[in-house]
């Protein structure tokens, strides 16, 4: 029996991805969308108004939620999903405090997994950070991320997330940018984001040091490696008790 699946932000990128990805896939099927300015079908799934996004839950049956919105909107449909005990899954990035401590409420109600990159190739990457940068003690690190020219937030979110992971590994702080005089300090990491064309997502962690450079890397050449990771997600968290939960978890035990 398939996953039913909501998409909210379903009019963009990410959203069309999601839908033209399930469509070849026997495990999710996407039967409504959500989206705060158009209505109308995308590839025969019917698109409704966010604010309808309650009736339309249980009008479809929805089992899981996946999210590539804005973080407002990311917010309501969270407060929707636990008043309809409805599993979320987020991809949007961007959010301020206030509204990450709206997911983590919704979290109570029930299962919400939020993932800043669906990739599985940047699970992989992370868990190679990690090493690395505890076996590389001492050396300068860099990290460079490009998205298209539409992104609106930077660093991206899996800039920051493999920020947080050197970070757990070694104390440094973050110097976005350098401009004039700023003679390079040992305890900093250089992050840097470029917006160009229709980039998909790039992003580069630089350890140099002891005459050699290492640089891990990871690039998508199609959206649709995150809306299958998304529904994968989906498909994974549906059913499961209300808690929040990790993509990680999700690529271990698939």
């Amino acid at each position: 029996m398939s996953t039913t699946i909501a998409v909210n932000g379903a009019a963009g990128r990410m959203g069309k991805t999601v839908i033209e990805t399930a469509a070849e896939r026997e495990d999710v099927e996407v039967v409504v969308g959500f989206h705060a300015t158009e209505a109308g079908e995308i590839d025969g799934v019917p698109v409704v108004d966010g604010e309808e996004a309650a009736d339309a839950l249980a009008e479809y049956d929805v089992d899981a939620v996946v999210d590539f919105a804005t973080p407002e909107a990311a917010v309501s449909v969270a407060g929707t999903c636990a008043d309809a005990g409805v599993a979320l899954v987020v991809g949007t990035t961007g959010f301020d405090d206030d509204q990450l401590d709206a997911l983590d409420a919704a979290g109570e109600s029930v299962p919400v997994l939020k993932a800043t990159n669906f990739s599985r190739g940047i699970q992989a990457l992370l868990r190679t950070v990690r090493e690395a940068v505890g076996a590389l003690d001492g050396y300068d690190l860099e990290l460079m991320e490009t998205h298209h020219n539409d992104k609106v937030d930077a660093p991206s979110g899996t800039a920051n997330t493999i920020l947080e992971t050197v970070q757990d590994q070694r104390d440094v702080e973050p110097v976005y940018g350098r401009e004039g005089h700023a003679p390079r300090e040992d305890d900093e990491i250089g992050v840097f984001a470029r917006r160009a064309g229709d980039v998909r997502g790039e992003h580069e962690l630089v350890l140099a040091g002891n005459d050699e450079v290492v640089s891990l890397s990871h690039r998508a050449e199609d959206r649709a490696v995150f809306a299958a990771g998304a529904l994968d997600a989906a498909a994974w968290l549906a059913g499961r008790e209300a808690g929040r939960y990790e993509f990680g978890t999700v690529v271990d035990e698939s």
